[in-house]
């Protein structure tokens, strides 16, 4: 799959909707691996932008990413409570929560807009996550030429993205940062760690398998690849880097304490998702059983509340996301960690580097 794609190394930089910019991908992608962006937190007009600007940075393949999560169901009584038990918080910066939350990103699965451009745009590689679209987008994209990768946290959610068609699934295990690509954020979920799940995926799927979640290093990758993953995908990894559109609260907090305690969280977004410890995280230790409003409906008063404390100086109430692995990370230009990271797999494999 990545000599189809022409891609060099075997890392995936993750797409991280928000963090990761065209930028940052097409340094990846310029270096020997797959860059990424994200676009599940824009429309069509703001993908088109993205895009353009990546093709203008690089001539190598690079992977577009959208989120495929079903309807949110809205709970008005639920949403008013919630902006309720949150209204001393924006007190605390003297400002007022929204007077009623929306539904902020619309999932791909309905969004015929953001389809009509990825087949006019054709980028090489597009990932799903947390779902899959209906059977005839997974077939217009791929009768366009495109590569689809989506999102597994367990082998039923893998039999189901192989059924479907899917040309490599990302086995994302529980140390993953950012959300979890569950299809179903309210059913049962095992917790399965990357490399117990990889090795799953390996063993019962006959697609490549992407191994995604606490990979930090080459050791990390070469470890992923023992185990039959054909490429590893870093998120928090690249956070860090100058490119990404993190901002200093972020990156500071990714230093600091908070990143040897990550939290897997639904208070931000209303979706589970692994976050550095901060007071946002430290909310649903205080709840009391407390739900946050349906996935994307809760992030839009997360967004809120980060941007009135912010604004305050204070940068506990971002959504931080990072895996597991985030104390290994290093502040590097996005092309000279992809090269280290080559470096490092080539020192434990035994074999002169390769990259681009």
């Amino acid at each position: 799959m990545l000599d189809k794609l022409g891609v060099l190394l075997p890392i995936i930089q993750a797409p991280m909707a928000g963090v990761s910019t065209p930028a940052l991908a097409a340094e990846v992608s310029n270096a020997g691996g797959l860059g990424s962006i994200g676009v599940g937190a824009t429309d069509a007009a703001g993908a088109r932008r993205m895009i353009e600007e990546l093709r203008g940075r690089t001539d190598r393949a690079f992977n577009v990413n959208v989120f495929a999560h079903g309807a949110a169901k809205a709970d008005p009584a639920l949403e008013a409570a919630w902006l309720d038990w949150l209204a001393p918080l924006f007190a605390e910066f003297d400002a007022e929560g929204p007077k009623e939350l929306r539904i902020i990103y619309r999932s791909f699965v309905d969004d015929a807009d953001m389809l009509a451009l990825l087949l006019e745009t054709r980028p090489a590689v597009v990932s799903l996550h947390f779902g899959l679209p209906p059977a005839e987008t997974i077939a217009a994209l791929k009768a366009a030429g495109i590569t689809l990768l989506a999102t597994a946290t367990s082998l039923n959610e893998a039999r189901k993205i192989e059924a479907a068609g899917i040309d490599a699934i990302v086995a994302q295990g529980i140390e993953a940062g950012g959300h979890r690509g569950m299809f179903d954020p309210a059913g049962p979920d095992d917790g399965l760690g990357t490399f117990a799940l990889t090795r799953q995926l390996v063993r019962q799927a006959n697609v490549p398998i992407i191994a995604a979640g606490g990979i930090m290093d080459g050791a990390g990758i070469a470890a992923a690849l023992d185990l039959g993953a054909v490429a590893a995908q870093l998120g928090t990894a690249f956070v860090s880097c100058p490119e990404s559109a993190a901002d200093e609260g972020y990156r500071k907090a990714l230093a600091g304490e908070g990143a040897y305690h990550t939290r897997l969280t639904t208070f931000v977004s209303g979706r589970p998702a692994r976050a550095l410890a901060n007071r946002f995280t430290a909310l649903q230790e205080l709840a009391s059983g407390r739900q946050p409003p349906d996935y994307p409906i809760a992030y839009d008063a997360g967004k809120a509340l980060h941007a009135a404390a912010k604004a305050k100086g204070e940068h506990g109430f971002g959504a931080h996301w990072a895996g597991q692995g985030a104390p290994l990370a290093r502040t590097l230009h996005a092309a000279e960690l992809v090269e280290t990271l080559a470096r490092e797999l080539a020192d434990v494999r035994g074999i002169p580097a390769r990259h681009g």
